[in-house]
């Protein structure tokens, strides 16, 4: 895959989530290596929360909310998940959010300039259907650190056979 580059259409058709909360918009750089994905997320889009803001310049300014941040972390846990580790929803993976560490918001990004996501996968147990990764987060936006947190999450296959 020649990168930066779009999700692809088996990417979104596998999300566990609609598409039109995958906040992020392309993959900008993958490392095998260091575990480590890297995406662009637009700040111009509608995004929940943030396009319902009573904003006022100086008291509250317009910003991306904290909660799609999150969920941003997410969507980088399932594209990480989805490219480094072959996990695919279709085949019966899904992901939770365990616990958030550390979560550091430190800078208000106002709606423009895009945000370059960065997920880095810091330790793995693999199970025969299980994976529990921890992970690390740094959002950057026009060059400054904008958010950053440690996180776990569980990977867990169920039998797609058994049915409901």
């Amino acid at each position: 895959m020649e990168l930066p580059a779009p999700f692809t259409a088996e990417f979104l058709a596998d999300l566990p989530y609609d598409p039109r909360v995958l906040f992020l918009d392309r993959i900008e750089s993958i490392d095998r290596e260091a575990s480590r994905i890297v995406c662009r997320m637009p700040t111009d889009q509608p995004m929940p929360f943030t396009d319902h803001q009573r904003a006022h310049p100086r008291r509250h300014p317009r910003h991306v909310n904290g909660a799609v941040m999150v969920q941003v972390t997410a969507n980088l846990g399932f594209v990480h998940a989805y490219h480094l580790e072959g996990l695919r929803h279709a085949e019966g993976w899904i992901g939770y959010g365990g616990t958030i560490e550390r979560a550091r918001f430190r800078k208000l990004v106002e709606p423009g300039a895009p945000m370059t996501c960065a997920v880095v996968q810091k330790k793995v147990r693999r199970m025969r259907d299980k994976v529990f990764s921890m992970y690390h987060f740094e959002f950057h936006h026009e060059g400054q650190l904008a958010y950053e947190s440690d996180q776990s999450a569980w990977w867990t296959r169920v039998d797609l056979a058994a049915g409901e």
